[in-house]
């Protein structure tokens, strides 16, 4: 079995690589290369194990969420936001073994096969493209059936058999059946989709869950607690700051060289990979330890008082994510909002998750159905006004939509305290917008100022617009007749573009999905962090496997992308060292 250290000074110090980071991307490599018996393979985690008291909260379906704001959350915040009124954003990132695949909304959609295909013509390397990435999502993960035996609706041949498991809803309401039904009624705008990780998901259809067994299926689960169970050549060390990445040589530009710390006073400890150090922080992390290793812009840098030593100017640069809102509209028809309210239903339905891993809190209930949409022609041109348009291709959505079976409230608002309720979500799939991730210290224990720069383009907010505008004409089929009571008071008095805008500026926030911070662009180009292989530019022994290397915002969701980014690197690193 492999060992897992609380304390560096405990560690052999006898590691092929070391993998920094233990979330979506770094349990994958690390468990992937730990499948070579002749590599040795150190994981430094800087958050809790998965098993830490209170851990209920990582992997019952019904909470998915819900480790927002505790202690398995590194309890970000972005800087003051201008385009959302000045405020400061929660920004969660899972401080835990597992990383985000342990505290995300479990939705697992690869995207549309533009997407991929964009990645390959960004990198140079048709190695990213749809086709050629198939096999390592296959291998990466498999659809099982949902609690109650519920299959779904699904393409086998969409779906792999690897250990990451996902499933569709095991009960869908009568809000996904009105959904369905519409989308089929208004099908030339609104097509239903068989299987949304088929590479064309551009319509309506099923939300697919990283949920097995009726629990939350996770890179930790599904990967390097296995691993670490079952092979003595990978170890885990936790509650462990990477402090920066150093030369081997004085001067020189081989980073092989981890140097670690528990608190920002205490001991520091050096340990070296024999072949590569693996950079698997995510797209907040990896940035940070790059500057702090000075490498990265030397504006930042100064700023922070590190020397730098190799000069990267797009690190942490380019910063991407989407922000959402919530809709909120009374039903009159029995939904979660009425049920919920009455705490014995509660209480029921986590006795019963308790005795068997079933019933409601063994799914994400409250949300099954999805769209991903478009602009009109004439309202993206209008929008973009001559710039390029930013999805990755004709089948990549601008907006999507996300139906909810209970009224959610915004940051700053009160649910109700009676009636049924359904809320829709809508978030910016392909934003103009992007900030950056720069640190403020030469410290790894305080946090980089975060900026993403929401809606800070005449494209993003006009998108946002247009997302709840469009919400009415599907909500005109013929479904929905009878469904439908009063919008909540604050969405009856969205009658035009400003009180929109205003909304939408007032709540919107993160759906936590940052990326770009370490792109990657072709091996011949200046610009950009990584080359196509993963490879940091201008340094050796150093790659960087997360979703900082995306070089635009997931036009599916970016857990499914990282996944399967994961798997090729880990691939690209055997061959490399075979």
């Amino acid at each position: 079995m492999g060992k897992i250290y609380r304390q560096p000074s405990e560690l052999s110090s006898n590691y092929d690589f070391i993998v920094v980071g233990a979330g979506n991307a770094g349990a994958v490599v690390a468990a992937r290369l730990a499948e070579n018996p002749a590599f040795k393979v150190l994981v430094i985690e800087a958050g809790l194990s998965d098993n830490e008291e209170g851990s209920d909260v990582l992997r019952m379906p019904f909470l998915a969420g819900r480790a927002s704001g505790t202690k398995f959350d590194w309890n970000y915040k972005t800087t003051a936001q201008e385009g959302l009124g000045s405020r400061v954003v929660e920004f969660p990132r899972g401080f835990v073994v597992g990383g985000c695949s342990n505290i995300n909304n479990l939705v697992y959609i690869r995207g549309p096969k533009n997407d991929f295909d964009r990645l390959a013509e960004v990198s140079g390397d048709p190695g990213w493209s749809w086709s050629a990435l198939d096999k390592y999502a296959k291998m990466n993960e498999s659809h099982v059936q949902a609690w109650n035996g519920n299959d779904g609706e699904y393409d086998p041949t969409a779906h792999g058999h690897g250990p990451l498991k996902t499933s569709l809803v095991a009960e869908p309401s009568e809000l996904d059946q009105r959904v369905k039904e519409a989308s089929k009624q208004l099908k030339n705008e609104f097509p239903w989709k068989h299987d949304l990780n088929s590479g064309d998901c551009l319509g309506l259809g099923w939300i697919h869950t990283t949920v097995g067994d009726g629990q939350r299926s996770s890179s930790s689960t599904a990967f390097l607690n296995p691993a670490l169970e079952a092979r003595d050549n990978i170890d885990l060390l936790l509650s462990t700051h990477v402090t920066r990445l150093a030369p081997t040589e004085v001067g020189g530009v081989d980073f092989r060289v981890v140097e670690t710390a528990q608190t920002a006073n205490g001991i520091s400890t050096k340990i070296t990979a024999k072949k590569e150090v693996i950079l698997c922080a995510g797209a907040i992390g990896t940035p940070q330890i790059l500057q702090l290793s000075g490498i990265g812009p030397k504006a930042v840098l100064d700023r922070a008082g590190v020397a730098q030593l190799v000069d990267l100017p797009d690190v942490g640069q380019h910063l991407q994510d989407q922000p959402f809102i919530f809709y909120q509209w009374r039903a009159n028809a029995p939904t979660l909002a009425s049920h919920l309210r009455d705490p014995a239903n509660l209480s029921s339905a986590m006795a019963e998750y308790a005795k068997s891993k079933t019933g409601f809190a063994a799914g994400a209930a409250r949300y099954n159905t999805i769209a991903f949409l478009r602009l009109q022609e004439a309202e993206m041109t209008r929008l973009l006004e001559g710039a390029r348009d930013p999805a990755a291709g004709p089948d990549s959505a601008h907006f999507l939509w996300m139906f909810v079976n209970t009224f959610v409230p915004n940051p700053g608002q009160s649910p109700p305290t009676e009636g049924d309720w359904i809320s829709v979500s809508a978030v910016l799939q392909s934003p103009t917008s992007s900030g950056s991730v720069d640190i403020v210290s030469y410290s790894a224990f305080d946090h980089p100022a975060i900026n993403p720069a929401f809606l800070s383009t005449a494209f993003d907010i006009g998108t946002m617009i247009s997302a709840f505008k469009t919400i009415h004409k599907f909500f005109s089929a013929p479904a929905w007749t009878g469904f439908f009571g009063e919008p909540s008071d604050e969405v009856a008095a969205l009658i035009n573009d400003a009180a929109i805008e205003a909304y939408i500026r007032k709540y919107a926030t993160t759906i936590r999905h940052p990326v770009s911070t370490a792109r990657i662009s072709r091996a011949d180009e200046d610009a950009g962090v990584v080359g196509p292989d993963l490879k940091v530019k201008k340094v050796q022994g150093l790659r960087v496997v997360d979703g900082s290397v995306l070089p635009f915002a997931s036009a599916g969701f970016p857990q499914a992308q990282i996944y399967i980014l994961a798997e090729r690197a880990a691939a690209l690193i055997k061959e490399t060292w075979a």
